[in-house]
């Protein structure tokens, strides 16, 4: 297949912008929009600089190095044609584990006018239950007390400030864009808070000179397995020890508020208006909840792969159902949005054959993901007396696939929650059902207050155990 070339000379692309999360979707999303950007006249100052905080990063890091930080991106076309790309737009990359005063000279570099962030959902370091920064954490607890070694994304970005501040006074916009509501601010309260708690004058300089857009991401993005960097090469005729693929959709949709200038993204399809939240709530209500949806069950039921868990017509059911009958009438689509295009096109992309993505990775720190992507719609649900089949039966396979960690065919497997706590560890091993759904992630929502959903709940708690995941979904399908 032939590779699709950037047609700018990298040595002479500055660097503009600081991204922390070095991760595939930032490879394929952000770094994807500006590589193409970077063809454009007159956009040779928004070049990246990648930064790596965690010791997990080293492979990645060293791989990239390696090829002078340029990287294949596989594009998979539902309709199974696919395009591959060079990427050239990630100028350099900084692994904070073995350079810290580099991360923070790069900050405080008045070059860089905005930081980028792809950190998780749970990255944030906020409770759950409050939205408050915890600042008892023990990593934020040494960071407070010694900033000039930081530890977390916190210390970085406030010690890279500080000296930002005194050298330069540059203003700048950070610009959040992981999977979350209202992600700038959310941004805004976790960075605020603590530099809050660490510096009173840095906090003023920073409610003056920084600006925390929101933004609304989207594009599959699967993890790169070492088959899959296997597969990859053989398909490109390369030799690339850091490929990426993902689906041939992408949106991104960003609030137009850059203190210091912003690159020309509307060029290359990135839509910027003055509000994001319908987009933001079209995508986390639909995309996001359905993954969530789909994800426990199809697990328990013995699907590894999203595409063939798709390929049942049980699930596929259950999943337009949850959005024709539950999700739609809370979610009011954006301008210039056909909302039922918008929704077969989702049941499209998650049956890409080409993508492939692991039902895994969906499973992966439900804690967080519940919150965001289920709870705000359930309840709605709840005050709306609505039926409550379908979450019921989700929470109910949560339940099972993290106490009993076997799905129907009595495969064992290991579960992946890092923002997991001792008290949801108990809450999971009670034997009382009910005991679940006092779960940090359901803090939202009151689901013991409602009869039908306890009624729901507890039937399929049991019916799951004693007849399967794939026979309890047979049966409210309708």
């Amino acid at each position: 297949m032939s590779m699709i070339y950037y047609n700018y000379d990298v040595s002479k692309i500055r660097t503009g912008i600081l991204h922390i999360g070095v991760g595939n979707f930032h490879r394929a999303h952000q770094q994807f929009y500006t590589n193409m950007l970077l063809n454009e006249e007159g956009q040779g100052d928004w070049g990246i600089c990648g930064v790596c905080l965690l010791p997990s990063d080293e492979k990645i890091v060293k791989n990239l190095r390696a090829q002078n930080l340029q990287y294949s991106l596989t594009v998979c076309g539902r309709n199974g044609k696919d395009e591959v790309y060079k990427i050239g737009s990630l100028k350099e990359l900084i692994w904070g584990i073995e350079d810290p005063e580099a991360v923070i000279a790069k900050i405080a570099d008045p070059s860089i006018k905005i930081i980028t962030l792809t950190i998780t959902e749970g990255g944030y370091n906020l409770d759950k239950e409050t939205g408050e920064f915890i600042l008892g954490d023990e990593k934020i607890q040494h960071d407070l007390k010694n900033p000039s070694s930081p530890e977390t994304v916190f210390g970085f970005v406030a010690e890279g400030l500080r000296q930002r501040k005194t050298q330069s006074g540059a203003a700048l916009t950070l610009l959040s864009c992981d999977n979350l509501q209202h992600n700038g601010n959310t941004a805004k309260r976790a960075f605020t808070s603590f530099i809050e708690a660490q510096d009173t004058e840095l906090a003023a300089w920073v409610k003056e000179n920084i600006t925390f857009p929101n933004s609304m991401v989207d594009r599959i993005t699967p993890a790169t397995t070492p088959e899959d960097i296997e597969r990859l090469n053989k398909l490109n005729g390369t030799d690339d020890r850091a490929p990426v693929y993902c689906e041939d959709f992408t949106q991104w949709v960003i609030e137009d508020n850059f203190v210091a200038g912003r690159p020309a993204w509307e060029k290359v399809g990135v839509e910027f208006t003055n509000d994001v939240t319908a987009f933001e709530n079209m995508k986390l209500s639909l995309l996001n909840a359905s993954h969530t949806l789909l994800s426990y069950p199809a697990f328990l039921m013995g699907y590894r792969k999203v595409d063939q868990a798709m390929e049942d017509e049980n699930l596929v059911k259950f999943i337009r159902d949850f959005m024709d009958t539950d999700i739609t009438p809370f979610v009011p689509a954006p301008e210039n949005t056909d909302l039922e295009k918008y929704k077969q096109t989702l049941i499209e992309r998650f049956a890409n054959h080409s993508v492939s993505d692991q039902v895994s990775r969906l499973c992966f720190d439900g804690i967080s993901k519940f919150p965001v992507y289920i709870v705000p719609n359930l309840d709605n649900m709840m005050k709306g007396v609505k039926d409550l089949t379908r979450p019921a039966f989700l929470i109910a396979s949560y339940r099972h696939y993290l106490k009993y960690k076997t799905d129907d065919q009595g495969n064992t497997f290991e579960t992946a929650e890092p923002w997991i706590t001792e008290t949801d560890k108990k809450l999971i091993a009670s034997e009382n059902p009910q005991d679940f759904l006092e779960l940090s992630a359901f803090k939202g929502v009151q689901l013991k207050t409602s009869e039908q959903f306890i009624k729901l709940y507890n039937s399929f708690v049991e019916d799951i155990k004693n007849s399967g995941t794939a026979s309890v979904l047979q049966s409210i399908i309708k």
